[in-house]
C-alpha cells in the first residue's frame, strides 16, 4: 500500500503529528515567494502530504486549511514586494527572475484583468510573477484578496486531493485489475518515468551542469582566497602538489583518472559486499527467495515470450555476434585504439563471471522457468549487458555532437541493460543479487576498458573526433542490420532448453487434512501484494466442480459472474437504481497466490447489490485417498459499497460462517462434518481496511 511506502519512508511521521501541518503551511508558503519557489518543490511535498492524511496521519480538512493559509500568505509577500519595488522589478529582475519574466507575467496579467490572480495560480513560473505584477500595477487590496483566496484554495484542492484519493484507492485498483495488468501498469509506469526525466535532463540538465560547475569554481576560487588555507598550502606543498595533479582537468591522469578510480574501488566494494551477503547473511537469500516467488505470480504466456527474447539480447552467441561487428565497425571506422579495451571489457568481465559460479557454486531458483546448467552467482545475463552494451553506450555518448542526442543513447542503453538484467529474475533463472553481482561485474570491467582508452587517446595524444564518410556510414548501417537480423532469426528459432513444469499444479495426495493449511500463511486469504487478509473457515470435500457448485445452488447460492467490463458496468447499474443483480461479480481475493476459483452469492430480503451473503472458494491441488477434491473457502458478509468501487464487509465472520453451513446443511446430504480451530481467534483487516474478528474455527465438510 502506498501510504505503507510511505511510512516505511518516514518511520518517525507519528512523532511529529502537530509539525506536520506547519511544513505544509511552509512548503506552499515558500513555493509561492519569489525565487524560493525554484528551490522548494512545495506542490510535490503537499501531495505527499495529502497521501498521508489518507492514512490517517494527518486530518485533511487541516492539511488543506494550512496549505491554504501558506499560499495566501507567500502571495501576499510577493504583491507587497512588487507594489514597492515594482519600476526596479520591470527593469533589472530579482534574484534568478529576469526582467524578461516579469514582462511575460505582465502581458498574462493585462489579458486577463484580475481573473488572472486566479488563474496564474495553476501555472508554473506565473504563479510566482502574477501578485508581484499585481502589486507593480497597484491592484486594489479587496479584489486582489478575493482572487487570491480563490486561487489558493483551488490550487490546495489539486494537489491535497489527488494525493488523498490515489493512495485510498490504490488497493482496490489493485485488486480490481489482473496480476499481468498490474505488472503491465507498473512497467508502462516505469516507463513513462524515465522518459520524463530524459525529457527533463535534455532540456534542463545542461544548465544544471553549467551551474553546477560554476558553483565549484567559485568554491573553488574562495578556497584558494582563504586566508586560513593559503597558511596550511604553505606548510604542505606536496600534498597540495598531489591534490593538484589529481583533480587536473586538462590531462587524463588528473581528475579522469581519479573519478576513474574511485569508481572502480566503489564498485569493487560493492561487488565485495554482496558476494559476503550472499555467503553469510541468510537475510539477502530471504530475500532473494521472496522475490523470485513473487515474480511467479505474474508470469504469463505473453509476458514470458517477452522476456525470453529480451534475455535472448545478454546469450552468447547474439554477444558474440555484436562484439566481432562491434570490432569490425571500429577498424573501419578508423577507431582501432578502442579495440583491445572494447575485447578486455567482454573477456576480462566473462572470466571474472566463469570463476565466480566455480567458486560459490550457488544453485540456481526453484521458480526458474527453465533450467540452466551453469550456477547462478553471478549472473553472466547481467554481466555482459553491462560490459558489451555499456561500452557501446559509452561511444555513442561521447561521439554524439548534441546534448540531447546524448542523453538518448544514454538512457537507451540504461535501460537495455537494465530489461536484460530483469528478464532474468523474471524467467526466475536468477536471484536479485545474483543480477547485482552480474551488473557490478561488468561496470568493474567497463571502468578498466573505458580507462585503458582513454589512456591510450591520451598517449597518442591526437585530437579524439569522429569523421564519418558516406562508406563508412554505409558500413555502420549494414553492421546494424546484420545485428538485428542475426537477433531476430536467433530468437525466432530459439528453443528454451527444458521448460520446468511447476510441481505445485500436480495433485498431492493427502490423508491429514491439516496439510492443506500447513502454514500460517494458508490459514488466511491474502492480497495482491501478500498482505493477510480473512481467516480460511471452510473446508470441503467434493468430487469434482460440478458436486461443489450443486450444493451451493441447492442451497440458493447463486454462482457469481466473472469480472469483466460488462458485468461491472452491469452492477455499477444496478448500484445506482437500485435493482437486483443477484449474480454480481465479486471482488477478487488471493489464497496461496492465487486468484479465487468460485464465488458464490445469495441475496438478502433487500435484493441489492450493496447487501449479500457470499463467499469464495479455490481448488486446491490435494486430493484425498478416494480421488476426491479438496476445496478452501472463506464466508463473509457485503454490507455497503466503499468508494463507488467494492463492497464493505460485517466485522462478525463467524455469523457469516454459521449462516452458509445451515443453508448447506439444510438442503445437502453433508458427511463427515467437523469443526476444528485451524487459527487463533484474531481481530483484523482485509485487503480494503475492513475490520473483522473471528474465533478462529473452522468447518470440513465432505460432500458424498
Amino acid at each position: 500500500m502506498l501510504v505503507e511506502y510511505i511510512k516505511s519512508l518516514l518511520p518517525a511521521i507519528e512523532h511529529f503529528h502537530s509539525l506536520g501541518y506547519y511544513i505544509a503551511f511552509f512548503a506552499a508558503f515558500l513555493e509561492t515567494v519569489i525565487g524560493v519557489g525554484l528551490i522548494i518543490p512545495g506542490s510535490a511535498i503537499i501531495l505527499l502530504m495529502g497521501a498521508l492524511a489518507a492514512g490517517g496521519y494527518f486530518d485533511l480538512g487541516d492539511l488543506i486549511w494550512f496549505a491554504v493559509f501558506g499560499a495566501v500568505m507567500g502571495d501576499n509577500v510577493n504583491y507587497y514586494i512588487g507594489k514597492k519595488y515594482g519600476a526596479s522589478l520591470l527593469t533589472r529582475g530579482i534574484w534568478f527572475i529576469k526582467a524578461k519574466h516579469f514582462q511575460k507575467g505582465k502581458k498574462f496579467f493585462e489579458e486577463h484583468g484580475s481573473k488572472s490572480i486566479f488563474f496564474g495560480r495553476f501555472l508554473p513560473s506565473v504563479k510566482e510573477i502574477i501578485p508581484l505584477v499585481a502589486g507593480v500595477v497597484e491592484m486594489k487590496r479587496l479584489p486582489f484578496m478575493f482572487w487570491n483566496l480563490l486561487g489558493a484554495i483551488g490550487w490546495g484542492l489539486a494537489w491535497i486531493l489527488p494525493g488523498y484519493f490515489f493512495a485510498q484507492s490504490l488497493d482496490v485498483a489493485k485488486v480490481w485489475l489482473t496480476r499481468a495488468g498490474l505488472f503491465l501498469s507498473i512497467l508502462i509506469g516505469i516507463f513513462i518515468l524515465f522518459y520524463l526525466l530524459k525529457i527533463l535532463i535534455v532540456k534542463k540538465g545542461q544548465e544544471l551542469l553549467t551551474f553546477i560547475i560554476s558553483v565549484l569554481r567559485s568554491i573553488r576560487v574562495a578556497i584558494h582566497q582563504n586566508k586560513d588555507v593559503q597558511k596550511l598550502a604553505n606548510k604542505h606543498q606536496k600534498i597540495l602538489k598531489l591534490i593538484r595533479q589529481r583533480i587536473d582537468t586538462s590531462t587524463f591522469f588528473g581528475l579522469p583518472l581519479t573519478v576513474l578510480a574511485f569508481a572502480f574501488v566503489y564498485v569493487l566494494f560493492l561487488f565485495g559486499g554482496i558476494v559476503e551477503d550472499v555467503v553469510n547473511l541468510d537475510l539477502i537469500v530471504d530475500i532473494d527467495v521472496r522475490i523470485a516467488n513473487l515474480l511467479v505470480v505474474f508470469r504469463s504466456v505473453i509476458f514470458t515470450k517477452g522476456f525470453v527474447w529480451i534475455t535472448l539480447l545478454g546469450s552468447w552467441p547474439v554477444a558474440m555476434v555484436i562484439s566481432g561487428l562491434t570490432v569490425s565497425t571500429l577498424w573501419i571506422i578508423k577507431k582501432r585504439v578502442y579495440i583491445i579495451p572494447f575485447m578486455l571489457t567482454i573477456i576480462g568481465s566473462e572470466a571474472f563471471t566463469y570463476a565466480g559460479k566455480l567458486i560459490l557454486h550457488r544453485v540456481r531458483p526453484t521458480a526458474a522457468h527453465y533450467v540452466e546448467s551453469t550456477f547462478a552467482f553471478p549472473s553472466g545475463h547481467a554481466t555482459i549487458a553491462v560490459a558489451l552494451y555499456g561500452f557501446i553506450t559509452y561511444l555513442c555518448v561521447k561521439y554524439s555532437t548534441r546534448w540531447s542526442h546524448k542523453i538518448n543513447f544514454l538512457f537507451a542503453g540504461l535501460g537495455l541493460m537494465s530489461l536484460i538484467g530483469f528478464s532474468r529474475l523474471f524467467l526466475g533463472v536468477h536471484f536479485i543479487s545474483d543480477v547485482w553481482g552480474g551488473d557490478l561485474v561488468g561496470a568493474m570491467w567497463l571502468i578498466i576498458g573505458i580507462t585503458l582508452a582513454e589512456f591510450y587517446i591520451h598517449k597518442n595524444g591526437k585530437t579524439d573526433r569522429l569523421n564519418l564518410t558516406k562508406n563508412r556510414k554505409f558500413f555502420l548501417v549494414v553492421s546494424s542490420l546484420i545485428a538485428l537480423g542475426f537477433y531476430m532469426i536467433f530468437a525466432l528459432t530459439y528453443q528454451l532448453p527444458s521448460v520446468l513444469i511447476n510441481n505445485e499444479g500436480q495433485d498431492h495426495v493427502v490423508s491429514d487434512l491439516k496439510m492443506v493449511l500447513s502454514t500460517e500463511q494458508l490459514k488466511y486469504t491474502e492480497s495482491l501484494l501478500s498482505n493477510r487478509g480473512e481467516p480460511i473457515n471452510f473446508i470441503i470435500i467434493a468430487q469434482n466442480d460440478e458436486q461443489l457448485v450443486q450444493a451451493f445452488h441447492n442451497a440458493g447460492w447463486q454462482l457469481a459472474d466473472p469480472v469483466n467490463i460488462v458485468n461491472l458496468l452491469k452492477t455499477g447499474n444496478a448500484i445506482v437504481n437500485k435493482q437486483p443483480y443477484p449474480q454480481a461479480p465479486i471482488t477478487p481475493e488471493f489464497w496461496n497466490s492465487e486468484v479465487h476459483d468460485f464465488g458464490f452469492e445469495k441475496p438478502t430480503p433487500r435484493n441489492m447489490v450493496n447487501e449479500r451473503h457470499h463467499v469464495r472458494f479455490w481448488r486446491t491441488n490435494y486430493i484425498t485417498e478416494t480421488a476426491a477434491r479438496i476445496y478452501v473457502g472463506a464466508a463473509s458478509f457485503d454490507n455497503g459499497i466503499k468508494w463507488g468501487i467494492t463492497h464493505t464487509i460485517s466485522p462478525d465472520l463467524d455469523s457469516e460462517r454459521e449462516f452458509l453451513f445451515n443453508d448447506l446443511k439444510a438442503t445437502n446430504p453433508l458427511e463427515a462434518i467437523v469443526e476444528s480451530t485451524f487459527s487463533q481467534p484474531v481481530l483484523g483487516q482485509n485487503f480494503t481496511g475492513d475490520a473483522f474478528f473471528t474465533d478462529g474455527h473452522i468447518y470440513i465438510i465432505t460432500l458424498p
